[in-house]
């Protein structure tokens, strides 16, 4: 078949390579290259957030945490396995996603920083979009696939254009796919040089997390609801960075390489499913919330599936 994917953030890319890998013709159409897509600010060390249903969630990310350990064994994909903790300030229950974690257990209490009660010892995949996003697109291109800049008001004006349109167009679904369930939650990050750090620390009040990449670390975050301005705010990031440094004293006095703001498409839950709008079939594969890069090849495996 002619498949159509709308977006090429990580959702759209990724579907797009393994619908190419099933042997369909495909191509791409998006408002944004890949490296000015949302999906390039994310710190996107796999951990499903912001995501719903907990049951296709974690069969989706459990799909993906396979992938990315995989794709740590090659260096030009940006992937690194990494050990680090997530810490609480009051006892907590093992969480959901538990099963999808080789090795996942409950953190020593000589391992908690100063402050806290109980924390997860964890060892995970860190994807550094800086790198990977460009290799994915590699990847996508090498097999044939055209990335066409062009924007979209509505999906039809995809009509006649394939025999599958796959919609990845994230927050932008809500004039695209005409769905007002969609909305923003805006993120802030700092990016820093700190080589000394390389364990990640997520803190889920706030949120905070130091994420450490392949050559840099990201420091976060916040979780502003329903809010669609991405413009970078100083005094958030000073905040954001107090934050971190009381977590990971290390990170006093680190270099500052950017700040940067992503706005997560959420939903109530992700739109991972078929129609047919005007006699065109759509798989529509959006609202991940902060999970787009969790969730990214488990749900390209579905949109073949679907497709």
């Amino acid at each position: 078949m002619h498949a159509l994917v709308i977006g090429a953030g990580v959702s759209g890319l990724s579907a797009a390579l393994r619908l190419r890998e099933a042997g369909h013709a495909v191509e791409i159409w998006t408002r944004d290259p890949p490296a000015e897509t949302v999906s390039a600010v994310a710190a996107a060390i796999w951990y499903p957030y912001r995501a719903d249903p907990p049951d296709r969630v974690l069969r989706w990310g459990a799909v993906s945490l396979r992938t990315f350990v995989r794709l740590a064994d090659d260096p030009a994909t940006g992937v690194v396995m990494r050990d680090g903790l997530e810490v609480f300030r009051e006892p907590v229950p093992d969480p959901w996603w538990k099963a999808a974690v080789p090795g996942f257990r409950r953190a020593e209490a000589s391992e908690l920083p100063p402050g806290m009660a109980d924390g997860f010892a964890l060892r995970l995949p860190v994807v550094d979009m800086s790198v990977y996003l460009g290799w994915l697109r590699r990847r996508v291109e090498a097999e044939g696939v055209a990335i066409t800049q062009r924007a979209i008001a509505g999906l039809g004006e995809t009509r006649g254009a394939a025999d599958v349109v796959v919609n990845c167009t994230g927050l932008a679904a809500r004039r695209v796919a005409d769905d007002p369930e969609v909305y923003g939650v805006r993120g802030q990050i700092q990016v820093v040089r700190a080589p000394g750090v390389t364990r990640f620390l997520i803190d889920d009040a706030g949120p905070t997390y130091v994420i450490p990449r392949v050559s840099d670390v990201v420091l976060g975050g916040t979780a502003d609801e329903r809010v669609d301005d991405a413009t970078l705010d100083p005094t958030t990031a000073a905040a954001l960075r107090r934050r971190c440094e009381a977590l990971v004293p290390a990170l006093e006095g680190a270099e500052v390489v950017a700040d940067r703001v992503g706005i997560r498409p959420c939903r109530s839950a992700v739109r991972l499913e078929a129609e047919t709008i005007d006699g065109v079939r759509v798989v529509h594969n959006y609202g991940h919330g902060g999970s787009g890069v969790t969730l990214s090849w488990g749900c390209a495996e579905e949109v073949v599936a679907l497709v």
